[in-house]
């Protein structure tokens, strides 16, 4: 790993994690819960019970362009989801993997939150193997984008020809869930993977549905 992309784990300034369901702010800690917690209609979760509904309680809101769960946790909860490239209603949905387990969410706006963006867009930009790994995978998105599409959208087809993150520009980094998304459903995303590699759990010790944010006070 380059020095530019090396980074000791901490907890810095305010994070804004738009669309994955925290913000993040000094200060914070996670608090975890002994119970799986609920899902809509207070129903506790059950393996093969509804992923959407299911989704919906770690987002806090009903998931757009859904497709299905592509990565589980080692509790059986979907972590990451596939969405299509439109919603039904033909509007652009410019994310096609997003992470969903809350305490990976939180995890990763901590790294964007102590500048992590920047630093792996330098990383990107000073070093030639992170650079081309890069654009192979933003290719590999595009391949997948045009293979989900069930016909153009109101936007004639462009969004099909965004990168991770939605990024038009394929050496750019854009927002680190996604990369850590894509990481997760396609092994062998190595720039992915070393950014997850910067979350020191991967996983919590409980299920983490319930994830709240509390202060230390």
């Amino acid at each position: 790993m380059p020095a530019s992309a090396r980074f000791a784990f901490r907890e810095t300034g305010a994070a804004n994690s738009v669309g994955h369901g925290f913000a993040v702010t000094k200060g914070t800690s996670l608090k975890r819960t002994d119970a799986c917690g609920a899902v809509p209609g207070g129903r506790r979760y059950r393996p093969g019970m509804d992923d959407r509904a299911v989704v919906a309680a770690q987002l806090g809101r009903e998931p757009r362009a859904f497709r299905r769960v592509v990565v589980r946790c080692p509790f059986g909860r979907p972590a990451v989801t596939e969405q299509v490239p439109y919603t039904p209603d033909g509007e652009p949905f410019p994310t096609t993997y997003w992470l969903t387990c809350r305490h990976l969410v939180a995890a990763v706006s901590r790294l964007e939150a102590a500048g992590g963006v920047e630093r792996w867009s330098g990383a990107v930009t000073s070093d030639e193997s992170w650079r081309s790994d890069l654009e192979r995978a933003s290719e590999e998105q595009r391949a997948i984008r045009h293979e989900l599409a069930d016909g153009e959208g109101s936007d004639g087809g462009e969004a099909l020809e965004l990168g991770i993150g939605g990024s038009r520009n394929p050496a750019a980094v854009k927002c680190l869930h996604a990369h850590v998304a894509f990481a997760l459903a396609r092994p062998g995303y190595k720039l992915g993977e070393a950014i997850l590699a910067e979350v020191p759990e991967r996983w919590p010790t409980r299920c983490c549905s319930d994830l709240s944010l509390a202060s230390r006070g």
